[in-house]
């Protein structure tokens, strides 16, 4: 059996990232060869079982690198089981809006590939890591700064993904 795994991911400012390599750890640990690649190198997903793919959100939308990669590999994403992370900063409630909101941000993906899994993970912001118009935008949106990151989700996730 094939047993190798693609983690990939498009950042800004490291917050996703930091996950990716957080469920990449977990994923060897269970015995698979996880090969984690950043987006911008666009990875082949050719040779691999699965398929993990995370961005962060900027104005309620998945990056477009992020978007871009999936509808380029569209075709070979329906031959391989895909899940999908997404790192927030808003919508972090268990409200009903919140939910909803945080669904949408799946929209552009929907119609290009049908996740096994997905999950949503609150990030974090440093604003000394953000250039001029993503402090500008997390100003604008009231989004809070600090490290909301919840790593246990995280490795429960990666745990039990795949199973």
């Amino acid at each position: 059996m094939n047993n190798r795994i693609l983690v990939t991911y498009a950042t800004r400012a490291g917050s996703t990232v930091g996950i990716a390599e957080a469920i990449t750890v977990r994923l060897r640990k269970r015995g698979f060869i996880v090969h984690l690649r950043p987006i911008k190198e666009n990875p082949s997903v050719k040779g691999y079982q699965a398929v993990i793919i995370g961005s962060a959100i900027r104005q309620g939308n998945w990056l477009p690198e992020a978007i871009n990669f999936v509808k380029m590999n569209q075709e070979a994403l329906r031959r391989v089981r895909v899940a999908l992370f997404t790192v927030h900063m808003l919508n972090r409630g268990d409200d009903e809006q919140s939910r909803l909101n945080r669904e949408a941000y799946l929209d552009a993906l929907r119609p290009l590939v049908l996740p096994v899994d997905h999950v949503f993970f609150p990030g974090k912001i440093d604003a000394e890591r953000l250039s001029l118009i993503d402090r500008l935008l997390v100003r604008m949106v009231k989004s809070p700064l600090g490290d909301f990151r919840d790593w246990d989700k995280v490795g429960g996730w990666a745990q039990k993904l795949l199973e």
